[in-house]
Formats: C-alpha cells, structure tokens, sequence
C-alpha cells in the first residue's frame, strides 16, 4: 500500500495541517514524485491483486499486446502501403488531422470524467496517504483502458503503418511507430493537464457556471469552423504535421530530434499535470457536493409499488453527478460529430447502439450498486423481487432510450426528410439496442457485481478491465446490429425492417427474462446484494 512519505498534504496529528514554505516544498518536490511513482506501482498491482481469476488477467494483456502489435505491423505488408500514391497517399495526408482528432478525443474523455479514472476510489483513499501527485499518474495508467482510446490508437498505429510501408526493411516503419506511440503519450498527457485544470476551476466559486460557458464557447467555436468549412484546415495548420514529417522519412536526425522533443513534451506535461491536480484536490467537489446536500420536496405517495420503485431508482441516476455528465456527452457527443459530418439516414442506424452502450458503461453494467448500504434496507421492504426488477430494468431502458433518442434528433437535422423504410429502420434500431443492452447489462449485474460508489464523477460502476471487456462486447454487438439495420433501410418499404427487428426484440427479451428468473432466487439474490453493499 502507499507509503506515508507520499501525502505532501496530509500530516500526521491532530489539528490543521501545516504549510512548508516555498523553498522546502521545491526541495521536497523529486522526493514526493518519486514516492508517488512508487505508491503508484503499489496502487497497480493491488488493483490487478483484485481480478478474480490470473489466467483472465494473462489473457486480456496478452490480447492487448497482441492486437496493439498486430495494428502497428500488420497494416504495412498490405497491397499498396507506402506507395506513395493512391489511398497510401490519402492516408498519409489524413494523418495529422487523425493525429489532432485523437487529442481531441483524449482531452473530452478525461474533462467529462474529472481528471480522469480514480485508481483508488474516494472512500478509501480518504484514509490513505495517497498524494494527488499518485491519483494523477493513476488516472494516466489507467487512460489506455477505455475501449474508444484504443479503438482510436490502434486505428492511428495501423494508418501509419500502411502510410509507411514496409521501407527500409522496416526500419522506417518502426522509427515511426515509436514516434506515433510517444504522440499517444503526449496526447493523453496533455489532456490530463487540461482535465485537472478545468475540474480545479469547476471547485471553485461559480466554477461549475464557468465551465459551462467554456464548453458552450468550444461547441460554437467548432460549429462555426464547420459551418464555414475551416474545420480541416484548422486542424491541418496544428502541430501536428511538422511532427509526422519528422516521423515519416526514417531514423535520422530530424527523427532524432522530433522522437526527443516528444519525449520531453510527454515527461514536462506528466509532471504539469500534477500542478492543478494538487490544487483541485485542496477543494471540494462543488456539483457533487450539491447534488449530495440539495433538499427535494416529498412527492405524494405512490399508488402502485412498481411506481415508488421506478421514482426512486429513477431519482438515483438523474440527481448523480456522473450520469448527468455522461448523459450529456453520449447524447450530445456523437449526434454533434453526425450534425458536422451530415450522415444520411442509412448510416444513422450505428448511432444508437454506440449510444446505448456507453450509457450502459455509466451504471447500467453494475446496476444494483446504485442502492449503495441501502440495498439491505430495500430487500427488507414488502416488495414482490420481480418488481424490483421490473423497475430497475425499466429505468436502465428509459436513461438509454433518452440518450439515443437525443441523438438521433441532433443528427436528423441534416439529414433531411427520410423515407418509410429510413423512418422504420431507425425506429427499429432504437428499439432493439435498446432491449439489447439492457438484456445484457442486467446479467452481467447480476452474475459480476460489485461494491462501488458512484456519487465520485471519477468512479466507474466495474474494475478497469472488467470495463474494457464490457464496452468491447457491447461495442461489436451493437455496431453489428446498426449495420445490419442500415442495409434494411434501402428497402422498398418500412415493412421489411420492422419484421427484421421481431426476432431481435424476442431473443433480447428471453434473455432479459431468464435473467429475471434468476434474480427471483433468494440465494442470488442474496450474493449480489451482500456485494454490492459490502
């Protein structure tokens, strides 16, 4: 566990904490990161100490490392890579917005989640001495884990190597890789600089407001750039294509030069992002501390105890700060990257699949954690277990389809006026990934649960790796099903879709209905509410 020389906050002893001066904390300052690398090692290997089985663990780093190598090579032995004509030419010109797209994708991630995944959650770390220098470096180790950040890495190590090609006996090919791989550093450094930066102006007064108005500012600012079709070219004027043509001509001493600055660009933004870390960690949470001490007025009793238990569960999701968050960005996200993109009706149909699963990620993989230490109570209630059920499956369905349909409605503006079977295929995909996801979120709640606290806007509902394994399963399958949807709406008519989805909608629901069944056991039952309250 984390040694004690690693709080440079926390002091042993009653009282307030005392403050070393400027001059003995800049002294301080190698020790403490030195000690915050360390702890953060222990911090590691306790929380791969907590996968329940070794071999699951094995294998999912050795699938990382396999599918990471195979990206980077496999790629340049391909019919016409680094021709320097044709698509290899395309790809290579569309690799510094690529490169930009993927620092952008770093830096929303890590805002929206508040400087990034805790690598040890709120509750415990309060009686840890565990520096923000650590929860920093934590949050960075655990940045790969998130199946968009390496969808989007693998598809970046995987252009360049088709840009390349095999040249030089692949010398060429690895001096660039090495590059691209410190871009991917740097990239998710940076971002984490910027997280902490925004969640210390978030805590502080009229910081939530501010925040606020600088995402809206943002928003207009990118639409404006698209509207006037200066989107790109911004994108191309960035940094990032002095850097690929340092990447791209081979081990020299551009390379050589282009490699260190990297480096040393990654090292500084590493060790920055300890500075706003550290001051947000003197302040507290504001939204999350309003959310927590805010007073409702009490509603008339319900008539029916499937009612009370759907505005109670409905309550603990939309008042957490987290899902709030992440509704907005799911929601708002992807509909804005069609509305830009001007995606037709036909390729809509993918939208809300990848909507519903990352909605699924916020809670909906560990839904019986929203009860906290109130799940022991609930069971004690005169309430038949299936309607618990019932209801919890209904407001997982309810936050998913609200999400997806926000998003549908923002990439519809552009779209124009669709047809019958546009219109029905659509439909249809909002319906089926919706009973998907649920069908899939609530078994795995009930056969993998976990004790987690999720009124932290850094907490996710499962272990990191248990997460990548749930949004890659929810990612393939739903995209799957989007695509499958998108060939049907070029049918003659809106009948052919709505007939396609029959089947979807009965197989989701047996299996969201056997799932029921087994919630029914008392035993089960039982095991899934002493975790999840544990």
């Amino acid at each position: 566990m984390p040694t004690a020389a690693s709080s440079t906050e926390r002091w042993p002893g009653s009282g307030p904490p005392r403050r070393p001066g400027a001059a003995a904390r800049w002294r301080a300052a190698p020790a403490d990161a030195w000690h915050a690398v360390v702890d953060t090692g222990h911090l590691v290997a306790f929380r791969a100490g907590t996968v329940r089985s070794r071999g699951v663990l094995v294998a999912l780093t050795a699938a990382f490392v396999a599918l990471t190598a195979a990206a980077a090579v496999v790629p340049a032995w391909t019919p016409g890579a680094g021709s320097g004509e044709g698509r290899s030419l395309d790809v290579l010109l569309l690799l510094p917005t690529a490169m930009a797209g993927f620092l952008l994708l770093a830096l929303v991630s890590a805002v929206v989640s508040g400087g990034g995944r805790e690598l040890l959650a709120r509750d415990p770390a309060a009686v840890h001495p565990v520096s923000p220098t650590t929860d920093h470096l934590g949050a960075l180790v655990l940045a790969p884990l998130n199946i968009a950040w390496l969808l989007q890495a693998w598809t970046l190590l995987g252009s360049t190597a088709y840009a390349v090609g095999p040249a030089g006996g692949g010398a060429d090919l690895a001096a660039a890789q090495v590059g691209m791989l410190l871009w991917l550093a740097l990239a998710t450094a940076l971002a984490q600089v910027v997280a902490w930066s925004l969640e210390g102006l978030r805590r502080l007064r009229g910081g939530v407001l501010a925040v606020r108005l600088l995402g809206l500012g943002a928003l207009a600012a990118g639409l404006a750039l698209q509207a006037t079709g200066r989107l790109v070219p911004a994108l191309d004027r960035g940094p990032t294509v002095p850097v690929l043509g340092g990447l791209v001509g081979g081990p020299g001493p551009r390379w050589g030069l282009t490699v260190a600055g990297l480096l040393v660009a990654t090292l500084l933004a590493v060790a920055l992002g300890a500075v706003p870390a550290h001051l947000a960690a003197r302040r507290h949470p504001r939204d999350e501390q309003g959310s927590e001490t805010e007073h409702h007025e009490a509603r008339p009793l319900a008539r029916w105890p499937l009612t009370a238990l759907v505005r109670t569960d409905r309550a603990s999701v939309w008042r957490a700060v987290p899902m709030r968050r992440g509704l907005l960005v799911l929601a708002v996200g992807p509909g804005l990257v069609a509305l830009l993109g001007g995606l037709r009706w036909d390729t809509m149909t993918v939208l809300p699949g990848l909507v519903a699963s990352g909605g699924a990620l916020l809670f909906g993989v560990n839904a019986w954690c929203l009860d906290g230490r109130g799940g022991r109570w609930r069971e004690s209630l005169p309430v038949d277990p299936a309607t618990v059920f019932d209801a919890r499956a209904w407001v997982l369905a309810e936050f998913l389809l609200a999400a997806s349909l926000l998003t549908t409605a923002i990439a519809a503006v552009r779209a124009g006026v669709p047809s019958a079977a546009e219109l029905a295929a659509i439909t249809a995909t909002l319906a089926v990934v919706t009973v998907q996801v649920v069908a899939a979120a609530m078994r795995w709640s009930l056969a993998h649960p976990h004790a987690v606290d999720l009124r932290s806007a850094r907490a996710t509902p499962a272990p990191p790796l248990g997460m990548v394994g749930y949004s890659t399963r929810l990612a393939v399958s739903t995209t799957v099903t989007g695509l499958v949807f998108s060939g049907l709406s070029r049918a003659e008519g809106w009948a052919l879709p709505v007939l396609c989805a029959v089947p979807f909608l009965a197989w989701s629901s047996w299996r969201l209905l056997r799932t029921r069944r087994r919630w029914l056991d008392p035993v089960e039952r039982a095991r899934v509410v002493l975790t999840v309250t544990a």
